[in-house]
C-alpha cells in the first residue's frame, strides 16, 4: 500500500482541479458560480484536507505496525 504516493496523488489533483476553477471564475462570477462554490468546492477542499490528515495518521500506524512484526 503505497500510502504516501496516493496522498500525492490526491493533492496534485486537488492543485489542478482549484486553479482550473480559478479560472471558470474568471468567465464565470454571478450567483450560481457562489452557490457552486459553496456547495461543492469547498466542501471538497475540507474533505481532501481531512483525507490528507488521515492518510498521514495512518502512514504512522501501519510504520508502527510494521515495525512491531519485524
Amino acid at each position: 500500500m503505497n500510502l504516501h504516493g496516493n496522498k500525492a496523488q490526491l493533492s496534485g489533483a486537488t492543485k489542478e482541479l482549484l486553479l482550473r476553477w480559478s479560472e471558470t471564475k474568471n468567465y464565470w462570477h454571478d450567483g450560481k458560480s457562489r452557490e457552486f462554490e459553496e456547495r461543492y468546492m469547498l466542501e471538497l477542499m475540507a474533505r481532501v484536507n481531512q483525507a490528507t490528515t488521515l492518510i498521514d495518521k495512518l502512514e504512522e500506524v501501519l510504520q508502527k505496525v510494521h515495525k512491531d512484526c519485524d
